[in-house]
């Protein structure tokens, strides 16, 4: 009799089909073959790409009016797009490959910090805004990320909950902002001792001329690229004091006050022209004054104290109007204060080092002719 020899298949922890062809488990095949990988060297750059590209379009779409639908400063764009563009990167990489949980939040940061730059590149987004936005869409990127992370780990189905991702913002961006828009008014103060006399730090105060980048640039509102200032020069009218400030970008506004005693204190509220922001000077979201941002009123305080020692104090009332106050008003703080300080500092050196005259009453008076 013949002996029939029949072959076992080697152990393998890979099921067998019948027609003995290995069947992998899907967890640990990737989607996309090593032959792929090979053909494309940029892979690695693709989610990031993918997700910046998300964001691009989405601003684009996000270019209404402020008191219109799809509105840039709405509270939709600004909070959900970043976690878009975050689920995005992260989805396109899981297709890849696995990732760690660190790329959950690292890619998507960097996702979005192209999506911002790539605003800045096709001139839809002003430096200004680029600075102070990038640290919030860099959170909630991160945050949009784990999230996505977390689905593609534990669940089937990461294809719909992308798509919810990027059509959330859609859907809820036809809904107008929020009218009256949310307000948050506050006052920052700073002091600083001078040694000058109060005389000596008022006239300063009104005579602010040819004022120069190494006294007031290392501010941080300079820095990110709000136009420095050139002079503020006082002129008393029948009206009371009008503060004529140019800035560079041929930025001019003035401050005035019916409110002041002579060495003591003086109250400057803000008056703005028609062109006292020529285009491009300052970006729209961030213009003084305008529908997001205002400083409503400035005082100045002398206090006298030991011989030849005076306390100047410096007091900001601003506003911001956004449907994220708690970021605007952090942001606005941050900006604010700095600028105080940097402001005390530059009179107290101009009182110390500079010209010492008095300014007298009835000095340059005129009344004033400009429109408002």
């Amino acid at each position: 009799m013949s002996e029939e020899k029949t072959e076992e298949n080697p152990v393998s922890s890979n099921p067998v089909n019948r027609d003995n062809t290995v069947q992998k488990n899907s967890a640990e095949e990737p989607l996309l073959s090593d032959r792929s990988k090979k053909a494309l060297p940029f892979s690695n750059w693709l989610p990031l790409i993918a997700g910046a590209l998300i964001g691009i379009i989405l601003r684009l779409i996000f270019s209404g009016k402020p008191q219109d639908a799809y509105a840039t400063m709405a509270g939709t764009f600004v909070l959900l797009v970043p976690m878009a563009v975050g689920a995005t990167t992260v989805f396109v990489a899981e297709r890849q490959r696995r990732r760690s949980w660190g790329f959950y939040i690292g890619g998507p940061i960097i996702a979005n910090t192209l999506f911002v730059l790539g605003t800045l590149a096709i001139f839809i987004e002003g430096m200004i805004c680029a600075i102070i936005i990038i640290p919030l869409f860099a959170v909630l990127g991160a945050l949009g990320g784990l999230l996505m992370g977390l689905i593609c780990r534990t669940s089937n189905w990461p294809k719909q909950a992308v798509g919810s991702f990027v059509l959330l913002p859609l859907l809820l961006g036809v809904i107008p902002p929020s009218v009256p828009d949310l307000q948050r008014i506050a006052v920052l103060e700073r002091t600083i001792q001078v040694q000058a006399t109060p005389e000596q730090i008022w006239y300063q105060l009104h005579h602010a001329d040819n004022i120069r980048q190494d006294e007031v640039g290392q501010a941080w509102m300079y820095r990110i690229g709000v136009p420095l200032p050139v002079a503020g020069i006082t002129q008393e009218t029948k009206a009371g004091l009008v503060r004529s400030i140019k800035m560079n970008k041929s930025i001019h506004f003035d401050q005035v006050s019916s409110d002041w005693v002579e060495n003591k204190y003086v109250v400057w509220r803000y008056h703005f022209y028609p062109d006292s922001f020529p285009p491009n000077a300052l970006d729209d979201h961030v213009t003084i004054g305008g529908r997001y941002f205002d400083i409503l009123d400035t005082t100045y305080s002398l206090k006298p104290q030991a011989a030849h020692t005076t306390e100047l104090k410096i007091q900001m009332r601003y506003r911001v109007s956004t449907e994220f106050n708690w970021y605007a008003d952090i942001v606005a703080k941050m900006l604010i204060t700095n600028f105080e300080e940097v402001i005390l500092s530059y009179y107290q050196k101009r009182s110390v080092d500079g010209d010492h005259h008095r300014m007298k009453p009835g000095i340059q008076v005129e009344v004033n002719q400009r429109g408002g």
